[in-house]
């Protein structure tokens, strides 16, 4: 039982961060159609800026903060200068997004070279001891980080004015476009949300897992698969996803093979896509052009 505690608590942190990934996809997707290929560069971006600022001599806070608002920024930019431009055609955009994650490898190689970056713990580096199961200390960052981002999409979707009016746009961009509500600034917004969850799950997960300029396309390919699983454009579904992806490879990895936790994955693309493609619990809504 120890054993399996220790895989589930590993399943779950590793879960959380595919979560985050997968909620930055739908961000996007939701008003554009888009899916964002450059989402999981978005959350190597994210570390190595936090680690490049700590170089300037800023403090981890300011760094982090400042990581992820640039990333934020730079999701903006992206729509503004290479998405918009491209107008509504759907296979476009995603050919410009991988584009795009390319560019954004290029430059970390050149800013930072090809060796792995390391970002401090935010707490220290002693392991906790909880009922036999050992747990690093940032293991509960990424927890609570991930918990607190999700609750907080949650009551921006579904209390909030601008919220609303990002689903309308989600649902129905025409439509929406027609009772006055200005579809440009929701598409801006989706890729502010999608640079935002990128970043942050790169820099909490950049400790323990050291990040480096092609980390991001495993990250990208993971959030994408917790994506399919969970119901693509559906931002409860994704994080669900990356849970459910999260705990496969670690049972997967502790009670059969480490050569198994990268299959597993595409084996749960493949059987999601023939047998449930609409994911586990649907899209939240179907963009329409």
């Amino acid at each position: 039982m120890t054993e399996f505690f220790q895989y589930l608590a590993s399943g779950l942190v590793v879960g959380c961060i595919y979560g985050l990934i997968a909620i930055g996809y739908t961000a996007v997707y939701n008003v554009t159609g888009i899916v964002n290929f450059a989402q999981g560069d978005a959350s190597m971006l994210g570390a190595l800026g936090a680690v490049g600022l700590l170089g300037f001599g800023a403090s981890l806070p300011v760094a982090i903060i400042g990581a992820v608002l640039g990333v934020g920024l730079l999701g903006v930019l992206t729509e503004r200068i290479a998405i918009r431009p491209a107008g509504n055609d759907v296979m476009r955009g995603i050919i410009i997004t991988i584009g795009v994650g390319v560019a954004f490898q290029g430059v970390a190689v050149l800013v930072w070279g090809t060796d792995a970056q390391p970002l401090p713990a935010f707490s220290g580096e002693t392991p906790i001891e909880l009922g036999g199961v050992t747990v690093p200390p940032q293991a509960f960052w990424i927890l609570g980080s991930a918990a607190l981002l999700m609750v907080a999409l949650y009551v921006f979707y579904t209390r909030t004015y601008l919220g609303r009016a990002y689903r309308a746009c989600a649902m129905d961009p025409q439509a929406a476009g027609l009772m006055g509500i200005p579809t440009r600034v929701m598409r801006g917004i989706g890729f502010l949300l999608s640079g935002l969850t990128g970043a942050i799950a790169g820099v909490i997960v950049a400790p323990i897992a050291l990040m480096q300029y092609d980390s991001g396309v495993f990250l990208g390919i993971k959030g994408f698969v917790a994506c399919i699983i969970g119901g693509f454009g559906n931002p409860i579904g994704a994080a669900l996803g990356g849970l459910v992806l999260g705990l496969l490879e670690a049972f997967a990895t502790g009670y059969l093979s480490s050569g198994f936790k990268n299959a597993i994955a595409f084996v749960m693309l493949l059987a999601f896509l023939f047998l449930r493609p609409g994911g586990l619990l649907g899209e939240m809504g179907t963009v329409k052009r």
